[in-house]
C-alpha cells in the first residue's frame, strides 16, 4: 500500500504547479501593485482619471460626428453617398473602438 501511494505521488508530482504564480503565466491575474507618483498620488488612479477625461472628450466628438453624419445622409439623394460621409463613418468607428479599449483596460 505504501508503494502504491509513493508511486501515485511521484506520478502526480509533474502535474502540480511549479513555483509561485506570476503575472507571466497565462490565465493568472496580473500583479497590479499600486505605484505612487512623485506627488504622492496613485499611478493607477491617475491613469484611470486620464482615461476618463479622454473618453468624455472622445464621446463628445463621437456625438458631433454622428450628428454631422445624420445631416449628410438627410441631404444626400437616394442612393448616393459622398466620400466625406464614408470617412465620417470610419472616424466614428475608430473613436468608438478607442473608447471601448479604454473601458476594457481596467
Amino acid at each position: 500500500m505504501i508503494r502504491f501511494l509513493t508511486c501515485l505521488l511521484l506520478a502526480a508530482a509533474p502535474l502540480a504547479p511549479q513555483g509561485p504564480p506570476g503575472p507571466g503565466r497565462r490565465g493568472d491575474p496580473i500583479d497590479r501593485s499600486d505605484v505612487k507618483l512623485p506627488n504622492g498620488k496613485s499611478q493607477t488612479e491617475a491613469i484611470i482619471k486620464d482615461d476618463y477625461e479622454k473618453s468624455l472628450k472622445d464621446a463628445g466628438q463621437l456625438i458631433e460626428l454622428a450628428e454631422q453624419l445624420k445631416i449628410d445622409l438627410e441631404k444626400n439623394e437616394r442612393h448616393v453617398v459622398s466620400v466625406g460621409t464614408i470617412r465620417k463613418t470610419e472616424e466614428i468607428e475608430k473613436i468608438a473602438k478607442r473608447i471601448r479599449s479604454r473601458l476594457k483596460r481596467f
